[in-house]
């Protein structure tokens, strides 16, 4: 990897490190349930740019929120199983596309996927966490976005 190129990747790296473990301690101060979800989130939209890091943070939160939804609203209805499961992600990745929210497709897919695979139990309560620490992971990723750059990487000569 060339030295200009390495700059970035530390920077970023730093970057998505600091916001997953803001992410993660914060979850653990108001002690939710699976701040897994907070420090994934935090790591996934961490972008090198402020802007960009804003710009993959809607689709995520987009796609938890319908996903963790018709997740929880199909376990209602469906018995738990592999159906279900498979009923729900393409539900929710269609319902993304449906709505123009085809950035968020996957997203939406997955979520509902596992909150049909393993919390039908809880589905309601597993959602509104799973919102929340999403939420909060993308709230320590944007704030680390804020702060500038350490190292600017050299121009090359002109």
């Amino acid at each position: 990897m060339a030295g200009s190129n390495l700059i970035p990747a530390i920077q970023l790296s730093l970057r998505a490190g600091v916001a997953a473990g803001l992410a993660i301690i914060v979850a653990r101060l108001f002690q939710l349930q699976h701040p897994l979800y907070a420090m994934i989130s935090a790591v996934i939209v961490t972008d090198l740019v402020a802007e960009q890091t804003r710009k993959l943070a809607l689709p995520r939160l987009a796609g938890t929120l319908l996903g963790s939804s018709l997740g929880a609203l199909i376990s209602t209805l469906l018995p738990p199983g592999v159906w279900a499961t498979a009923f729900g992600i393409f539900a929710a990745m269609f319902a993304s596309h449906l709505l123009y929210l085809q950035d968020a497709a996957k997203v939406a897919g997955y979520v509902c996927g596992i909150v049909l695979l393993d919390h039908t139990d809880s589905s309601w309560s597993y959602a509104l966490f799973c919102m929340i620490e999403t939420a909060l992971g993308i709230g320590a990723a944007i704030c680390v976005s804020i702060v500038p750059k350490l190292i600017k990487p050299k121009r090359p000569a002109e």
